[in-house]
């Protein structure tokens, strides 16, 4: 079973601001709804964390993931999955300076369940883990940065 989904916010906060916290991975458990963890493996030259440990609440259960950062910054940011518990999972934040200190952000994600996992997900339970693993991203980081 497949999910994917997207989400946009319109912040406050010029773009380097905003790509600060995108970039900054490993505080992303302390704002992202369902990540309990992540843990970096390997850094680039700037410090940035390039393959980490994740571990998310999928509702059903806890899974696990390595997964890889390509940073485009101060614009995109993606992600892809190496291995884990989900057959597949890649995600991006994109970011547009719209001037007047004001950044949109784009949130996209789209994960592959896998056959196990896909079982167990049925019903209202689809739309909370979408929700959870999209839809609320961009707002979460938007009040993140506002403080709202």
């Amino acid at each position: 079973m497949s999910l994917s989904g997207t989400s946009t916010a319109e912040i406050h906060a010029p773009l380097e601001t905003v790509w600060a916290l995108v970039q900054d991975v490993e505080s992303a458990p302390d704002w992202q709804g369902g990540l309990n963890a992540l843990r970096a493996l390997e850094r680039d030259n700037d410090g940035r964390t390039i393959r980490a440990e994740t571990e998310t609440d999928a509702k059903i259960r806890s899974v696990k993931s390595i997964v890889n950062f390509t940073y485009a910054g101060p614009q995109r940011l993606t992600w892809i999955q190496e291995k884990g518990d989900l057959k597949s999972v890649q995600g991006s934040w994109e970011l547009e300076d719209l001037g007047g200190e004001r950044t949109r952000v784009t949130y996209s994600i789209e994960v592959d369940l896998g056959r196990k996992l896909g079982m167990l997900v049925r019903g209202p339970v689809v739309d909370v883990l979408r929700h959870m693993l999209a839809g609320a991203r961009a707002g979460e980081l938007k009040k993140r940065i506002e403080g709202e």
